[in-house]
This record gives structure tokens, C-alpha cells and sequence, in this order.
């Protein structure tokens, strides 16, 4: 068995406080490598992930997803990477696939030590009139929807403690 598997599973957690340095090319590339093993429908691979290090598209992202929120915070939270995952709308799974995605790319930085949260809102930004214009700069046609923003980067204190698991969590039927 695969037990330190599950204990990734059980230990990483969402992030929300990072260093503003810059996480290296090897983290990603590990990183990115956990998300296009992901379970996909059908084998189709109806997912492509965007990497985003430039600070200025970075802070466009972050502008827009606060747009979306109604507000000026900073949704990403300082991390200075954003890979946003999108999916192909023609396929019947298209959502679950992106979805698993970003579970995976979430496990894949806990596995190298950065930290990582999804950020929702990715299908509202993308239908904004900015979003568009950056898909098309991206070559991503409008069959293409956002799923999520999987913030990444260096971890600034401690990694929270999970909390305690909900007594009815499991129902055995």
C-alpha cells in the first residue's frame, strides 16, 4: 500500500499567506507533471492548464477574480503563481476532469513543499470581456471554460493543522 499517499492527502491544506519569491522550475514542472496525470473522462485529456508567473498578468487575474467578488483584495493571496485550469465544455466530464486537475496539482505541491489553494470564480473571470481577450492571446477557443485558479508558491509560517473530520461525514448504507 501507498500509505504516504494518503497521508499527503491528510496533511496538505489550503494556503493562504506566501513569500513573494518566485518558486523554481523544477517545483513546477513537478508539479504540473501531478496534473496532467489526473483521471480524466474517457482518457479524453479534456483539460489544459495556463502558467502564469508575470507579475503584471498575475495581478490582472487577481484584479479581475476581486472584480468578480465585488471587492479589491488580493484573492490569491501574494502567490506569485497561477496556473489556471480550464477544460473543454464539449466533453461530458469536462468539469470533473479540470477538477481532479486541481486536486492533483494541489497534492503535487504539497509533495514538493510549496503551498497551493484553489481559487474559484476562474468560469466568471474567463467570461469577462478581459478574460476572453486573454484566452484568445493564449489560443484557447470559447469551448474552453475556467475551473480554477491553483495559486502556488512559498509558504509564509507554519502549515495549518486540518480540522477535525465531521462525525456524519460517512453515511453506510
Amino acid at each position: 500500500m501507498k500509505l504516504e499517499t494518503l497521508q499527503s492527502m491528510k496533511d496538505r491544506r489550503s494556503i493562504k499567506s506566501y513569500l513573494p519569491g518566485q518558486i523554481k522550475k523544477e517545483e513546477l514542472d513537478t508539479v504540473l507533471e501531478a496534473g496532467i496525470y489526473a483521471a480524466n473522462g474517457r482518457g479524453l485529456q479534456s483539460a489544459k492548464i495556463v502558467v502564469v508567473q508575470d507579475k503584471e498578468t498575475r495581478d490582472l487575474l487577481s484584479r479581475l477574480n476581486a472584480q468578480v467578488m465585488g471587492t479589491d483584495i488580493d484573492p490569491f493571496y501574494g502567490a506569485p503563481t497561477v496556473l489556471i485550469v480550464f477544460a473543454d465544455s464539449e466533453s461530458h466530464t469536462y468539469l470533473e476532469d479540470g477538477s481532479l486537475v486541481m486536486g492533483n496539482l494541489m497534492l503535487g505541491a504539497y509533495a514538493v513543499g510549496l503551498g497551493s489553494c484553489w481559487i474559484h470564480r476562474a468560469k466568471e473571470v474567463f467570461e469577462m470581456p478581459e478574460g476572453k481577450e486573454l484566452m484568445e492571446k493564449w489560443g484557447l477557443d470559447a469551448k474552453y471554460k475556467g475551473v480554477g485558479h491553483c495559486i502556488l508558491g512559498y509558504i509564509k509560517g507554519d502549515m495549518p493543522k486540518a480540522k477535525p473530520r465531521k462525525a456524519d461525514y460517512i453515511l453506510r448504507v
